[in-house]
């Protein structure tokens, strides 16, 4: 099967970067045909400025493959080291409806607030069904929010094909667990937005630092409490163990501790559990030729792949003999 993810780099990623969709991006490596890139060309949508997106892409492939995705296994490219999704990007324009960007979420939610969108975010969703139908996509894993996207990228696939003969495959999408809710500093969801992350990668000390910042209720501390509805304990579920769960679960309904003890047991296995990868990370940015050779490597293997597509979908539209 294959799989396609892209990552924004708009920023650092977090824990809820991590729990809601990397780590499943990395499961997906295995016993799949799986391309990942860093969608660099979506973010100059919000990011303007050239050294802030550089540093911010090669964070990113860092990031990634510290936290376990195996160049490999997987494909790890940079969105505009594959130039041939720009070409396919005019292909589908061109048969692509004004009607079905406008009801595009990105482009409607701005729009209804009164955001002046540019036409970077209008054809936003025509990018991204490139990238999606390129690789010939199978299966793109996405979050609940973001199902419409392959919803449009099979609407244009289905529009090209019928015009010009079955040139794409239909992706599926595929809705990421959303289970395991990751609250931030503040108890809503964690998010760049809200200002209330918490970095994969964060100096030890400025994590626990946060940790101790994070929102509680003020009830005593010999009271009982239900550890499933208190986000202090669902950010420590995600990084526990079972035994150390259910010895976290039983102090919460016994009462008779602070939340100063559960702030500090959090930061200790949070810390713990990204010790490999933290370690990882720094042997791969000591050896910035190591980065550099795997994500040229990862754009030729994609280049390879869409070269052939873009091939197809011109031969099949009329601009290429």
């Amino acid at each position: 099967m294959r799989v396609l993810s892209g990552i924004q780099p708009t920023g650092r990623f977090h824990w809820g970067n991590y729990f809601g969709a990397i780590r499943q991006y990395i499961d997906l490596q295995h016993g799949n045909e799986s391309y990942i890139f860093i969608a660099n060309l979506h973010a100059l949508t919000t990011i303007r400025d050239r050294d802030q997106l550089t540093q911010n892409t090669l964070d990113a492939a860092l990031d990634l493959v510290a936290l376990g995705l195996d160049p490999a296994k997987a494909t790890l490219f940079v969105q505009s080291e594959v130039p041939e999704v720009t070409e396919l990007t005019w292909l589908l324009m061109s048969i692509t409806p004004m009607g079905l960007l406008e009801r595009c979420v990105s482009y409607k939610d701005k729009a209804a607030k009164g955001i002046a969108a540019d036409a970077g975010l209008f054809t936003y969703p025509v990018l991204m069904s490139a990238d999606i139908l390129i690789y010939d996509s199978e299966v793109v894993p996405v979050g609940a929010d973001q199902i419409q996207h392959v919803e449009v990228a099979r609407d244009i696939a289905g529009s090209f094909n019928h015009l010009f003969g079955e040139t794409f495959v239909l992706p599926k999408y595929k809705v990421l667990e959303t289970a395991a809710k990751v609250p931030g500093t503040d108890g809503e969801k964690m998010s760049k937005s809200y200002n209330n992350t918490i970095e994969i990668f964060e100096e030890p000390k400025a994590m626990r630092k946060k940790i101790m910042r994070i929102t509680t209720d003020s009830r005593p501390m010999d009271q009982p409490k239900e550890p499933d509805t208190d986000h202090l304990f669902q950010l420590y579920s995600l990084f526990a163990s079972d035994a150390q769960r259910d010895e976290m679960a039983a102090l919460y309904r016994r009462g008779g501790f602070g939340y100063g003890q559960v702030k500090t047991a959090l930061a200790d296995v949070a810390e713990n559990y990204f010790a490999a990868a933290r370690a990882k990370r720094a042997e791969l940015a000591a050896n910035p030729q190591q980065m550099s050779d795997i994500l040229a490597d990862g754009a030729r293997r994609a280049r390879k792949k869409a070269g052939e597509v873009l091939a197809r979908a011109k031969k099949a539209c009329g601009v290429a003999r």
